[in-house]
């Protein structure tokens, strides 16, 4: 087998995509069976596990539009239901390297453009086996050009037409260019294995995935019903069900966590955490610096095309005071470019600080002086607002106005991929080069900053196809560069993520970033 290095980071960092929707809670309790052995515990899990019981856990959600097509995961509450009901070829570990999922090992050519895949043996929830003619109809409905799945820039270097299955648990990808980095594809968000044959109509009313869970109910906007799956290859979960509910606010997802009408509440904010750390009702779950948080700057209209406009507001803000105001100081600052840690990341460019004369000099040469323009925001992710509100305060000191909109939270991430000129924005755990697969390349589907280059493009085929590791940081560094001078994402910040408990949740992996293979695992979490 060719060896590929691992992903490394050299800090904890990473978080994803988005929020919103709203719902009601409104739930009765379900205890665990009482006949199993019980220990006590939390956070990491503590003690023997135990079998049995309902765990309900809250998230925001996506409003009355939601579905379970895996295929259109994009929301932090899409992904946890997608890791419950189906699995991928591969997912990143803590570290952000590909772990093998239902692929059992992979194997590359010399020339690195030929990749063998082995499948384990695993089952969907109707008993079938999954097969190689599974995997390559999944693919191939990801990469429909008439589609926009969220994973389709990432399958790009597979030539689909060309791959094929090599026998009932074996798959020939063909790819289009040699690919050193190819485990990442199979790791890809949003790249789920569905049955061959399964259509858009299936998803919401019957789903079958392989995943450790299996469809009850569904209603969008509101909840999901999964029961565990005996057959799960990697060993039945603990829990006999697990129930996502939706609840938008913050504060709704706290006092149902208070008042034991969920175990689980998906993102709290950091006063929340700090009001009751320690205390010992609920038990907080700190992942350190896990979420980018920054602006979008659409690079595509006025006034965020010039790009001496885009330089001068990399210079307006106080990135300290974003992260001590927007985040009660529950993080660190940014540079500008995604992946704090990350392997690649281009950790020697100078840490960028305020400059408001600079920036006006820049505004001035650019003949956007007394410029006014609209900032998206919403409350649909924690900081959004306060960040909106200090970095308005600190343009009004280059002669900038800023008029802040404030968006839906059932829509917010939907409108802003195409609307508007710059709004609060927030990123998640993928390795550096699956952020610019998904984001930055001319058709990747969610290009918030609509960063268009087909020179940024080859580079990115560059160093896919650059074998040695040395070679390829050097071409990834180069992008980051012309990023950091240029780019469209103001990053200030990676926050803390943060997560509540019941007192009886055991099991919750403690340094997972959100989106990595035991972020939200809850075929290993137990009610004590």
């Amino acid at each position: 087998m060719y060896d590929i290095p691992a992903l490394r980071r050299r800090g904890f960092l990473a978080a994803v995509g988005g929020t919103a929707a709203l719902g009601a809670l409104g739930l009765a309790g379900c205890a665990a069976d009482s006949t199993d052995d019980t220990s006590g515990g939390s956070g990491s899990g503590s003690g023997k596990p135990r079998r049995g019981g309902r765990l309900r856990a809250a998230f925001a959600g996506g409003g009355a539009s939601e579905t379970l097509d895996p295929h259109l995961a994009s929301l932090f509450a899409d992904a946890a239901r997608a890791k419950a009901l189906y699995d991928k070829l591969a997912d990143y570990g803590a570290d952000l390297s590909a772990q093998p999922r239902l692929a059992e090992k992979w194997e590359a050519n010399k020339t690195l453009d030929r990749w063998q895949v082995t499948l384990r043996r695993a089952t969907f929830h109707d008993g079938k086996a999954v097969t190689a003619e599974d995997v390559l109809y999944s693919y191939r409905r990801i990469a429909d050009p008439d589609q926009a799945f969220r994973a389709k820039a990432s399958l790009e270097p597979i030539d689909l037409d060309a791959s094929r299955a090599t026998g009932t648990h074996g798959i020939e990808f063909v790819l289009k260019r040699p690919t050193a980095e190819f485990p990442n594809i199979l790791a890809a968000f949003g790249a789920y294995i569905v049955p061959d044959g399964a259509t858009g109509t299936d998803f919401d009313s019957k789903p079958v995935g392989s995943g450790p869970f299996r469809f009850v109910s569904f209603a969008p906007g509101r909840s999901a019903l999964f029961r565990r799956y005996d057959d799960y290859w990697e060993g039945a979960p603990h829990l006999d069900e697990i129930e996502f509910v939706v609840a938008n606010e913050e504060s709704a997802r706290v006092n149902a966590l208070l008042g034991g009408q969920v175990e689980y509440a998906h993102e709290l904010n950091p006063t929340t955490a700090r009001a009751h750390e320690g205390k010992g009702q609920i038990e907080i779950v700190r992942l350190r610096n896990s979420a980018m948080q920054g602006f979008a700057m659409k690079t595509d209209r006025a006034p965020f095309d010039d790009k001496r406009v885009r330089e001068a507001f990399f210079l307006i803000a106080d990135r300290q005071e974003l992260v001590d105001g927007a985040l009660s100081g529950a993080g660190v600052v940014g540079n500008d470019l995604f992946g704090k840690g990350y392997e690649y990341y281009a950790a020697d460019l100078p840490q960028r600080a305020q400059d408001l004369d600079r920036a006006k000099a820049l505004l001035k040469q650019a003949g956007a002086e007394n410029l006014k323009v609209t900032l998206d925001t919403s409350a649909v992710a924690a900081g959004f607002t306060e960040a909106a509100g200090i970095f308005r305060d600190q343009a009004a000191k280059a002669g900038v106005t800023i008029d802040v909109k404030m968006g839906s939270k059932d829509s917010y991430w939907s409108d802003i991929l195409d609307s508007g000129t710059i709004c609060c924005y927030r990123s998640g755990a993928m390795p550096i080069e699956a952020h610019i697969s998904q984001r930055l390349l001319t058709d990747s589907t969610t290009n918030a900053t609509k960063w268009h280059h087909k020179d940024f493009d080859a580079l990115y085929q560059q160093a896919q196809s650059t074998k040695d590791t040395a070679g390829r940081t050097a071409v990834y560094e180069r992008m980051q560069r012309r990023l950091y001078a240029e780019g469209g994402f103001l990053v200030w910040g990676f926050a803390d993520w943060i997560l509540g408990t019941a007192k009886n949740v055991q099991g919750v992996e403690e340094k997972a970033p959100a989106n990595s293979l035991d972020w939200a695992r809850f075929d290993k979490v137990w009610l004590a």
